[in-house]
């Protein structure tokens, strides 16, 4: 009967040399989780630096894209059309108390207001910033006021936007003829319109834009 003592073994096995085996083994492999620490931290970092230029370029665009807006925005109102609110009722039907009309500025840079034509103005008088009015006569034309109708050149104006009104000598000075480069302007409606009537003809210089329609309020939206 064999002995346990008989059992075959390797003779260079020991305690100790597995012991020393798996300190080896041990060293030959890193700290996993400090790598993984170390990494995590490392793309965290990374992700900072990366997002705070990425941010700042944002911020950098937006102001850059509100400040073209703007620069846009007022070369239109300057240039090419602009909005009013109309506070007065000179105009009347044509324009209510309260209407937002739209005007452009592009036409009278190659041509001058005529006959008909409803433009914004300088006040001559300084009281108010800009008023709006009807071009009624332009320069070369004569005009007269009589028995409540207007006369161009000695014929009778034809004027389907008056609405019960007549229109009444102011003061000045009839029968007019307008200056070359000057024009002849009145409200719509006439009883209540302070117009060339008491301030004469306006120098063409005086006219800032023409107003093409009313968009507000919007059962009110259409040309003039």
């Amino acid at each position: 009967m064999t002995e346990m003592n008989d059992i075959p073994h390797d003779e260079g096995f020991s305690p100790e040399s597995l012991d020393d085996t798996l300190g080896q083994t041990a060293g030959e492999f890193p700290d996993q989780d400090s790598t993984l620490d170390e990494s995590v931290a490392t793309e965290a970092y990374d992700d900072h630096v990366e997002k705070r230029p990425s941010f700042l370029r944002w911020l950098g665009e937006t102001l850059l894209l509100v400040a073209v807006a703007f620069v846009l925005a007022q070369g239109i109102k300057t240039f090419v059309v602009q909005p009013y609110i109309i506070p007065t009722g000179s105009m009347v039907p044509t324009i209510e108390i309260g209407d937002r009309v739209i005007a452009e500025k592009v036409s009278y840079r190659f041509g001058d207001p005529e006959p008909g034509d409803v433009v914004v103005i300088d006040d001559p008088a300084g009281q108010h910033p800009q008023l709006i009015k009807r071009v009624i006569a332009v320069g070369g034309q004569t005009i007269d006021i009589d028995d409540g109708k207007v006369f161009i050149d000695g014929v009778v104006l034809d004027e389907p936007y008056l609405v019960g009104v007549t229109t009444e000598v102011g003061t000045v000075i009839m029968p007019l003829t307008i200056p070359e480069g000057e024009i002849f302007v009145m409200g719509d409606n006439r009883p209540n319109s302070g117009d060339a009537r008491y301030f004469g003809a306006l120098p063409v210089s005086t006219v800032k834009a023409r107003a093409v329609a009313t968009y507000w309020p919007l059962d009110r939206l259409g040309g003039l």
